[in-house]
């Protein structure tokens, strides 16, 4: 389907790809308003419904990933439409329910909603020039979309209070160090290396991969108990798999694993 305010196109080879969305709203440096977080969640509930794609990548342009929400359209608001409209919580919240990888590529600034977007992703690569940050203070309101509680899991309390109540920006290589990003890389080399990273998830076993992701998440939202017993069940189910066959199979012979794949120009 056509977009206006995001662009949609597939990496890689015919049998697993990986579709990459870019943010396209430039004169705004991306700003997150209804329009693109409804399309936003459009094309993440297509890539997640059809078998070929294997992984999403989420970027923006060199200058902003996204240089926060749409103070024009958040200003419209009083608390009652707010409230009655369910700011934020109606069409922002899509990427948590998406079962496959999502990798955020960030380039220049993450600030605020874009901040909290790229921390909904499963991961973060950013290059040198990303700048993160959660300045909704110097507007009177705070993090509406996660900041307060994404960050603080992410960075640690003290860390996460310092962005939070003085908004200031924190570079790549700082967010690195505290664990808010995974990777950081040249500029020219960013989406080279999400779709290097994302090629990679696409040659495993999906099954594997979906449970893998599952895991992770259930240890920011359960304790450690409970986490372990849920992925002591998921590694067991692995085994009701073709899969863990053909990779136990060729791990055993030796030989590089042929993880099921379907032909999307079959579907």
């Amino acid at each position: 389907m056509p977009y206006e305010t995001i662009q949609l196109a597939e990496h890689g080879d015919t049998a697993r790809r990986t579709a990459v969305i870019t943010l396209n709203r430039p004169k705004q440096l991306n700003a997150l308003n209804d329009a693109l977080m409804d399309e936003l969640g459009s094309a993440l509930r297509a890539c997640d419904a059809v078998d070929h794609i294997g992984c999403i990548v989420i970027t923006g342009s060199e200058k902003a990933f996204a240089a926060g929400a749409d103070v024009a359209m958040l200003a419209q608001h009083d608390f009652a439409a707010a409230y009655e409209r369910d700011l934020i919580t109606r069409n922002w919240e899509t990427i948590r329910g998406i079962r496959k990888p999502v990798i955020a590529a960030v380039a220049g600034f993450a600030l605020g909603g874009g901040c909290e977007l790229a921390m909904m992703c499963d991961f973060i690569i950013a290059a040198e020039s990303a700048r993160f940050g959660q300045p909704e203070i110097r507007l009177g309101i705070l993090p509406g979309a996660g900041g307060t509680q994404r960050l603080p899991r992410a960075v640690g309390k003290s860390k996460a209070m310092d962005m939070v109540l003085t908004g200031r920006m924190m570079d790549a290589h700082e967010a690195e160090r505290a664990g808010l990003v995974s990777r950081v890389v040249p500029d020219d080399k960013l989406i080279e290396t999400a779709l290097e990273a994302a090629a990679t998830i696409c040659a495993l076993g999906g099954n594997a991969v979906m449970a893998a992701k599952e895991c992770v998440n259930r240890a920011f939202e359960s304790g450690l108990s409970d986490g372990v017993m849920f992925e002591r069940r998921l590694f067991q189910a692995m085994f009701g798999t073709a899969d863990q066959i053909e990779g136990m199979s060729a791990f055993l012979e030796k030989r590089k694993p042929a993880f099921g794949r379907r032909n999307p120009d079959a579907l």
